[in-house]
C-alpha cells in the first residue's frame, strides 16, 4: 500500500471517487450545514498488516474521524494468529456531503478478520449525498475475511459505495455485503432516494476480473420487481475469491450450505474460475444473517480446515 502524504490525503481527488453514478450525481449540491471537505465530513483510514513471527500484526496505522479502530484482537480458537478487526465510526451514521475512504494492505501470508462494530445507517439528505470507498489489498499467500455488518439506507438517503478488492492470484479474500430495504421496524420500505454500490475485484496490476454492481433508486426506477429485490426486504452477496480449492468445489459448498434455509438464492463461478458467489434474498434479518454464517462457516471448513467462530462486537 502506497500511504497518501500528510497533505494528499485531504485534497479531493483522494477522498472522492472518481467516478459517480449519475443516479447518485445528479443530487449534488451544497448543504446549509457542513459540506463536503469541512472538518467532520471526510473520514480515513489506512491499515497495514504484515505476518511477524507466528501472527499477523498491525504495522502501521492512520486514522481520521469518523473512522477509527481498535487495536486487533486474537480470539478465534482455531485460528490464533488471525488479526480480528473492527472497523467503527464515531458517528452516528453517515449524512450528507460524508465522504469516507478505508484503505487497507494484507502482506504477504498474514491472516486477517476485518467487521464492522454496528449496521452502517445512511440518514436522511436533502442537499447532496455520502460516498464512501473501500481499497483492500491481499498479498500472496494472504487469507483475508471482510465480513461487515449490514447497510440500512433511512428514508430520503443518497450513497454511493465503491469497494476495490485487489487480490494475488496465491490469496484468498471472503467478502460479504447486505442492504436492508429502510428500517424495517418502523415499516419503512424502500424509502430511500438512491442506493448505488460496486464491487470490483482486480488483480495487481489494477486488471479487473469480476465485478458487481447494485443501482437501487426507488423514486425513478421500481426496485420490488421481477430482477430486482422481487418483493424482499434483505439482499446480500458472499464472495469467494481462492486458489485453495476449484471454484465448482466453492460453489457446491455454498449450495449445500442453504439448500435448506427457505430462502431464495443462487450460485454461480466468478470469472475466470477465480471462485464462486451467492446472493440471497429474504424478508427476515436474522434468517439472512444466519444463511451467510452457514456459507462463511462452510466456506472456512472447505478452505483451511476450521469453523466459523463467534465475533465479538461489544
Amino acid at each position: 500500500m502506497t500511504a497518501a502524504t500528510p497533505s494528499g490525503r485531504l485534497v479531493p481527488g483522494h477522498y472522492e471517487p472518481a467516478r459517480v453514478p449519475a443516479q447518485v450525481r445528479r443530487y449534488a449540491g451544497r448543504p446549509d450545514a457542513l459540506g463536503v471537505g469541512a472538518p467532520g465530513k471526510v473520514g480515513l483510514l489506512e491499515l497495514g498488516f504484515e505476518r511477524i513471527g507466528g501472527r499477523t500484526e498491525l504495522v502501521s496505522r492512520y486514522q481520521k474521524s469518523p473512522l477509527q479502530i481498535m487495536r486487533p484482537l486474537y480470539y478465534d480458537p482455531a485460528r490464533p494468529d488471525l488479526a480480528v478487526t473492527c472497523l467503527m465510526s464515531t458517528g452516528g451514521g453517515v449524512v450528507q456531503a460524508d465522504r469516507l475512504r478505508l484503505d487497507l494492505h494484507c502482506g504477504p501470508d498474514t491472516a486477517v478478520h476485518l467487521t464492522t462494530q454496528a449496521a452502517t445507517k445512511l440518514h436522511r439528505m436533502d442537499a447532496d449525498y455520502a460516498t464512501q470507498q473501500l481499497f483492500l489489498t491481499a498479498g500472496p499467500g494472504a487469507y483475508v475475511e471482510y465480513l461487515p455488518e449490514p447497510t440500512i439506507p433511512y428514508r430520503d438517503s443518497r450513497f454511493y459505495q465503491r469497494t476495490v478488492l485487489t487480490v494475488d492470484p496465491g490469496a484468498t479474500v471472503l467478502a460479504a455485503e447486505t442492504v436492508l430495504a429502510g428500517r424495517l421496524a418502523r415499516g419503512e420500505r424502500n424509502a430511500y432516494q438512491v442506493f448505488a454500490a460496486d464491487l470490483e475485484w482486480r488483480r495487481p496490476g489494477g486488471r479487473l476480473f469480476a465485478l458487481d454492481t447494485v443501482r437501487l433508486a426507488p423514486g425513478s426506477s421500481p426496485v420490488d420487481g421481477p430482477a430486482v429485490l422481487g418483493g424482499h426486504d434483505l439482499v446480500a452477496g458472499f464472495f469467494v475469491v481462492s486458489p485453495l480449492a476449484p471454484a465448482a468445489g466453492i460453489a457446491d459448498v455454498l449450495h449445500a450450505a442453504l439448500a435448506d434455509s427457505g430462502l431464495l438464492y443462487g450460485v454461480s463461478v466468478l470469472p475466470e474460475e477465480a471462485g464462486a458467489w451467492l446472493r440471497v434474498l429474504g424478508g427476515d434479518s436474522p434468517a439472512v444473517a444466519a444463511a451467510l454464517r452457514r456459507a462463511w462457516d462452510a466456506v472456512r471448513r472447505l478452505l483451511i480446515g476450521v469453523p466459523a467462530f463467534d465475533v465479538r462486537k461489544a
